[in-house]
């Protein structure tokens, strides 16, 4: 909430964009009134979107005063008139905006709203906002000096059913089994229904569905259309158009890979996140029953916990840094890789395990190698109990130092 109210005193549109269900409304809520003076209005609301796309401008030109518009995404005729409006007065914080699709990926939006907008994502809660600690975990391993001991106060069993739970607000206080399952049952069929249907001109009931819940199996690996167009018997174009439906309502993101020559970047594979590591585990059918007897099902839901807790922190802090993987000629891979503007580099390795040989720091080497002298350190986040070196710049945490890292020494 602090970023979205700092950005209400700078710009005159700022956009709070995420996936459905991830707390926008209640955000947008939340500040009208003492924090920030203004009307909400809702495009759910059946009549108000009707008065929106019949009369665009005349709807805009009849707001008077602050406005917060949720649901912007369902009327994206009215933007070009915002433009107009905020070219004719550029007071800061005359529009806040909340979207679960991306409004910016959308024919004409972009263009219209270029210089005028600021962008805020909001993502399911992370775990240091379900355990009310400060996110401080990228500030600190991007900081200078050893790590902080982080001594691991929770079970595997208790790890793995964060992951398995997921961020989402209204799921953190389900239980599992029928509860949970019938509420991620209902937020796909929502989300494909609503979003794909009617915002992006997607209307696959087959195709799409079957689609999500492949890249839910394959999160964390390198994106491969043809191989997944292959296994799903779809057209090339119709998977890699699917895709950028799917980054669109948020439901999934392609990571870059890193490479110390930026242009390469462009030709090498990005890497699938889906990011809720609970839609994940609900998707490719992983309970906690499936993580005790097989292994790998573990080892994949972890990175893609991780994956999305490194989102969640980035976004919510004012941490400068991007959000990458790495994989060189060899083979040699770490999972995350954290870049800052100055290009200087984190590692971050995640294991399913408690204990660790040699061949867990191998891909973090990789990286030091190729990234010299802006490789700050590598990190292995583990199943361990606490925090120990393990060479040169590198070291192992245990995974809720993600959520229980401070900066006391």
């Amino acid at each position: 909430m602090p970023i979205v109210l700092e950005a209400l005193d700078y710009s005159p549109v700022v956009l709070v964009e995420g996936p459905r269900q991830a707390g926008k409304t209640v955000l947008a809520r939340d500040l009208v009134g003492p924090r920030h003076t203004g009307r909400y209005i809702t495009l759910d609301d059946a009549l108000v979107l009707a008065s929106a796309k019949a009369d665009p401008q005349g709807f805009v030109l009849g707001l008077d005063g602050p406005t917060v518009i949720d649901e912007v995404q369902r009327a994206p005729e009215i933007f070009l008139p915002m433009k107009l409006a905020v070219d004719a007065d550029r007071r800061p914080g005359r529009f806040l905006l909340t979207g679960s699709a991306d409004i910016m990926l959308l024919p004409r939006v972009s263009e219209s709203l270029v210089g005028r907008l600021r962008l805020v994502t909001l993502w399911p809660f992370s775990q240091c906002e379900i355990e009310e600690s400060e996110p401080r975990f990228v500030e600190v391993v991007s900081a200078d000096g050893p790590l902080p001991i982080v001594s691991a106060s929770e079970s595997r069993e208790d790890v793995v059913e964060r992951a398995i739970v997921g961020g989402f607000p209204e799921v953190t206080s389900l239980p599992s089994g029928r509860p949970r399952d019938g509420w991620f049952r209902s937020y796909v069929t929502t989300l494909l229904e609503r979003d794909a249907r009617e915002v992006l001109a997607v209307s696959d009931r087959v195709g799409l569905p079957r689609l999500l819940s492949v890249l839910a199996a394959r999160s964390g690996t390198l994106v491969n259309v043809s191989d997944l167009a292959r296994a799903l018997g779809m057209a090339r174009a119709t998977v890699d158009r699917y895709l950028r439906v799917l980054e669109k309502v948020f439901v999934v993101r392609l990571i870059p890979p890193w490479a110390a020559d930026s242009a390469r970047r462009l030709m090498r594979s990005p890497k699938i996140l889906v990011t809720d590591s609970g839609l994940a585990a609900h998707l490719a059918g992983i309970d906690m029953n499936r993580t005790l007897e097989e292994p790998d099902a573990v080892g994949r839901l972890l990175e893609t916990f991780v994956g999305c807790e490194l989102l969640r922190l980035l976004s919510s802090t004012a941490a400068d840094a991007s959000l990458l993987h790495f994989r060189d000629a060899k083979g040699n891979e770490v999972d995350w890789v954290l870049e800052d503007r100055s290009g200087r580099v984190v590692g971050i390795e995640v294991k399913a395990s408690a204990t660790l040989g040699a061949s867990d720091t191998r891909g973090l080497k990789a990286l030091a190698h190729a990234a010299g002298p802006r490789f700050h350190r590598g990190i292995v986040l583990h199943l361990g109990s606490t925090t120990v070196p393990l060479g040169d710049r590198i070291w192992a945490m245990p995974i809720e130092g993600l959520w229980r890292i401070s900066q006391k020494r």
